[in-house]
């Protein structure tokens, strides 16, 4: 029971990552018409923010990193480190003026979310339990549920029109004097979202540098079978069940998180000019979808190491395919089937690829390379994702007229994310890491 304990709180300190993650991506998306108002900035522009900030190329960059760093140099050195980036990178944007300065705050953001992730989802593998790997992982994506939804609820609080935005309006005009335009004032509600984030930054940084180092990670040292970094990556590539396996896990994960990184980042901006809605609205509307997720990934923790992995799996996108369609012959203007819409994509990202990448992702390496492995996955899935975020701005369209073609690629991603998880899905439920390591490396790992 108590090392149960452990591996919990361990958890929850190391899930705050997720947290971040996704509270940097909704962040930037409850306030990006309000910084477009400010700065002037076109479609464009906002495709660029989303090709650099934490939801494409700056964690693709981030990830490739910090995945063989953490493989070399330990799980707690990128916890010690990493997060001092991340607030960097927040205030910055709390203080941009300009284009240029967003843009380099949403990559410092960026880096330091892809740094982060392989380490956390590694650590909290290799601190569980047998019985709670599974559950350790759905409360790590709960995390992510709970930083959208708490974005966005502030977002909704202080956004023009919103209950406390009259105290935005005061904090901005004794900052930036009285003679600020409307969107300088405005894009103050912005500005404050994030600052809340540099507050939950600071709070996990304090925390997960007092963590231990992975049991894992000190017995692959002590065994002396730890080898330099550029060693791991070239034995990561020469053998061919992990090449295999790393095409299978970024395949489902990328083909699933093309669609999940649009929504993540324009689901407010599409509510907003696709459907008509105010800022304040779609940050609600946004909101209560991220909290579905926190309610679906709660349940499905219960059950997630006693029932077959693949029903989950098939569970949630049949969910997202569903809510894809409903737009495809209904429309995003329809209020209540936009309702519906929401609910099922939460589901989705409740159950959703990620989880499951998170889960197979760590157990399906050997501790030598295990967050190596997640880095280079994370790297592809999130560098593809910032190219298809500027190509979806161009389908896209500036006010929303080809939402419709959108969606129907969005729908064929979703498919190709369910045929291959189905075909390939493991059998890893109530193995141990290093049983299942045994299983598919033998004894040389």
């Amino acid at each position: 029971m108590a090392n149960n304990k452990g591996s919990l709180r361990s958890t929850l300190a190391v899930s705050l990552n997720n947290y971040l993650d996704a509270g940097a991506i909704v962040a930037g998306a409850s306030g990006l018409t309000l910084w477009q108002n400010y700065l002037g900035l076109s479609e464009l522009h906002l495709g660029w923010l989303n090709f650099i900030s934490a939801n494409c190329l700056g964690a693709a960059i981030g990830a490739i990193i910090g995945g063989f760093l953490a493989d070399k140099y330990g799980r707690k050195f990128i916890f010690t480190y990493n997060l001092l980036v991340y607030m960097f990178g927040v205030a910055l944007i709390m203080c941009s003026v300009n284009f240029p300065m967003l843009l380099t705050g949403f990559l410092f953001t960026g880096i330091s979310v892809g740094v982060g992730v392989p380490a956390s989802w590694t650590y909290i593998s290799e601190s569980s339990e047998v019985h709670n790997r599974g559950r350790n992982i759905c409360i790590s994506q709960m995390s992510w549920g709970v930083g959208p939804m708490c974005i966005l609820l502030l977002g909704m609080l202080f956004a023009p029109g919103g209950y406390l935005f009259d105290w935005v309006e005061s904090l901005a005009h004794s900052i930036g004097g009285s003679n600020l335009s409307e969107g300088a004032v405005n894009v103050f509600s912005s500005r404050v979202v994030f600052f809340s984030l540099f507050v939950v930054a600071f709070i996990a940084w304090n925390l997960q540098r007092k963590l231990q180092e992975s049991a894992e990670f000190e017995a692959q040292k002590a065994s002396g079978k730890q080898t330099g970094l550029i060693d791991n990556i070239k034995v990561l590539f020469q053998n061919k069940i992990a090449v295999k396996t790393v095409i299978f896990l970024a395949t489902i994960y990328l083909t699933w998180n093309l669609v999940a990184s649009v929504m993540g980042f324009f689901q407010p901006h599409i509510y907003e000019s696709a459907g008509g809605m105010s800022n304040k609205d779609a940050n609600m509307l946004s909101c209560i979808s991220w909290a579905v997720v926190v309610a679906t990934t709660f349940i499905i923790s219960h059950f997630v190491d006693k029932v077959a992995h693949r029903f989950f799996y098939v569970f949630g996108l049949l969910c997202a395919l569903s809510a894809w369609f409903i737009i495809v012959g209904i429309g995003v203007n329809n209020l209540v089937w936009l309702w519906v819409f929401t609910i099922l994509w939460g589901i989705n990202n409740g159950c959703s690829v990620q989880v499951f990448y998170a889960l197979w992702g760590s157990e399906l390496f050997p501790a030598k390379f295990r967050a190596g492995a997640q880095g280079l996955m994370f790297f592809i899935v999130r560098g593809l994702s910032a190219v298809w975020g500027l190509i979806f701005t161009y389908i896209y369209g500036e006010n929303g007229e080809g939402f419709t073609l959108a969606a129907y690629c969005m729908i064929a991603l979703l498919l190709i994310s369910l045929i291959v998880g189905v075909i390939g899905a493991p059998v890893t439920r109530g193995k141990s890491l290093d049983t299942i390591t045994k299983e598919r490396y033998g004894d040389n790992y």
